[in-house]
């Protein structure tokens, strides 16, 4: 909930005024400067210090704090990105729109958990790939098309566990196979032939065999959890780990546990861990954590060779801070003040304690000492802005219910002058002049536009026009991806128990590590 991934809003630079796009709406409470002032030497964080008042209760004082000091408009390294603009989470990009949680990607768009991926859209979890669409959980593919948990493929369509394949259609658990349909054996001349008549370019055709594809996977067993090259570690889509326990989209992580979204290396010692990694190590409870940060605990959004850090928000290269907001190169600081090495150390130890006598109560009555990440109400996002809302879809009463914030949606600003139903069937009917329509999502009705770069890569793939808004189709990829959540089940071939994240109610047959490789073909 402290976390807003791809909300975006317009709002001016509260210091030098120009337009920019931020994941804070005007109507917050804060500062927000676009990325040239924030970095820039205009401001110092520490001329919002304020004296600690053991009177009253740290995390009232720290809200406070909160509502002085700038933030940056969107989470990335805006220096390394080229002509990516709306991005978040993300670094080293070039020509790069609407993707997150990203690093070192050109020509990518409408993605999440994406690194090192070329001329690709539609993704989930990739990585060391190119020329791929609408694809979930793949790494090292070339030419992977409409396809879940692929690696070392290319020229697939449709496919699912592929592993060292080729030229396959709808196929499901074969290993280094090639000219393969619904898993199949075709010779290469009749595989491509059968494959053109298809007929991709058609929406209506394409439909058909996605539906088709999805039954056809769910009448093969699927291994217990997604992983590969791990040693002692468990959870789910955990790759490349060693005694990780229960990570969740979790790659590198060396002894650790309860960690998520992490995705360069290296990673070590992290519990309660979410986001990033690039040399993250012994981070506690934290979030959007990396880049040689080190000894962190209950912060939010540090990095760049930051250490010893408490309580602390987009603090980068300091270290020996509790309760700070925007701090760069300082060190021995508490709500932005700074002191010297041994008053900083009395104060901090004077801070803990107070923390555990008055601690902070919110509005449900849920408690907060010294040892637990921020209260929701220090949260700098409404409920439904925030990442949250891909895994717990609540209501607005739900939210309001639970003493979270709501947000009103803003209201759609374009007019639609081509609904879903008018988009060409075809993509060898569109032309360039789609580009200057604003066409209308079949989910939630909201307009959205083509890019010059979505059509052109559309063109090249041949693939017709999505009739969803990219908010849209990102939800309906997260439907396919396993939830945050592990059950105890059993293998349903040998009976051996299993951790999963598959619920028992859900159709698919669930194997283990050995049942699931006697399987595959």
């Amino acid at each position: 909930m402290f976390r807003n991934e791809s909300t975006f809003y317009k709002r001016k630079c509260d210091l030098c005024g120009v337009n920019m796009v931020t994941i804070f709406s005007p109507d917050k409470p804060y500062k927000v400067y676009c990325q040239p002032c924030w970095w820039s030497d205009k401001w110092e964080a520490t001329e919002y210090a304020t004296d600690y008042d053991p009177s009253r209760n740290f995390f009232d004082q720290y809200r406070e704090l909160q509502e002085k000091v700038p933030y940056m408009s969107l989470i990335n390294t805006y220096s390394t990105l080229e002509n990516s603009e709306y991005v978040n989470h993300a670094g080293s990009l070039k020509n790069c729109y609407l993707i997150f949680n990203a690093d070192f990607n050109e020509n990518v768009m409408y993605s999440r958990m994406v690194n090192h991926v070329k001329d690709s859209m539609d993704a989930d979890i990739i990585g060391d790939s190119e020329l791929c669409y609408g694809v979930i959980n793949c790494g090292k593919c070339y030419k992977t098309f409409f396809s879940e948990d692929c690696t070392d493929c290319s020229n697939v369509y449709f496919s699912k566990n592929l592993s060292g394949c080729t030229d396959c259609f709808g196929c499901v658990n074969l290993r280094n196979k090639s000219y393969h349909i619904f898993n199949e054996p075709y010779t290469k001349e009749e595989y491509e032939k059968r494959v053109k008549e298809f007929g991709f370019d058609s929406y209506k055709n394409l439909s058909e065999l996605k539906k088709k594809a999805l039954e056809f996977w769910n009448t093969h067993p699927q291994k217990y959890m997604h992983g590969l090259h791990n040693v002692n570690s468990t959870g789910d889509y955990v790759y490349e780990s060693k005694n990780l326990q229960d990570g969740y989209q979790a790659r590198f992580v060396e002894d650790g546990k309860y960690v998520q979204w992490t995705t360069l290396v290296p990673i070590k010692d992290v519990y309660d861990y979410t986001e990033w990694g690039n040399g993250a190590e012994l981070i506690y409870d934290s979030i959007t954590i990396g880049e040689g940060a080190k000894n962190i605990r209950f912060s939010f959004a540090d990095w760049s060779s930051l250490s010893d850090i408490d309580y602390s928000m987009f603090c980068i290269s300091s270290s020996n801070l509790f309760g700070c907001v925007g701090m760069r190169n300082k060190k021995n600081c508490i709500l932005n003040k700074e002191y010297s090495e041994e008053e900083y150390k009395k104060l901090r130890a004077q801070i803990i304690e107070d923390m555990e006598k008055n601690p902070y109560v919110d509005a449900k009555g849920r408690i907060w000492k010294y040892g637990e990440f921020f209260p929701y109400d220090l949260s700098l996002f409404d409920y439904n802005e925030a990442s949250c809302t891909d895994y717990y879809r609540l209501t607005k009463e739900e939210v309001l219910e639970r003493g979270f914030r709501w947000r009103e949606p803003e209201p759609n600003e374009h007019q639609v002058t081509m609904p879903s139903e008018k988009i060409p069937d075809s993509i060898k009917e569109v032309d360039d002049s789609i580009l200057k329509e604003v066409l209308g999502c079949s989910s939630c009705s909201k307009a959205f536009k083509m890019t010059p770069a979505e059509l052109k890569l559309l063109k090249e793939f041949g693939f017709p026009l999505p009739r969803k808004c990219w908010q849209c189709r990102h939800i309906e990829r997260m439907d396919r991806i396993n939830p945050p959540k592990f059950w105890d089940r059993k293998c349903d071939k040998c009976g051996v128990d299993l951790r999963t994240a598959y619920s028992p109610d859900r159709p698919e047959k669930i194997y283990c590590e050995k049942c699931y490789q006697s399987e595959v073909v």
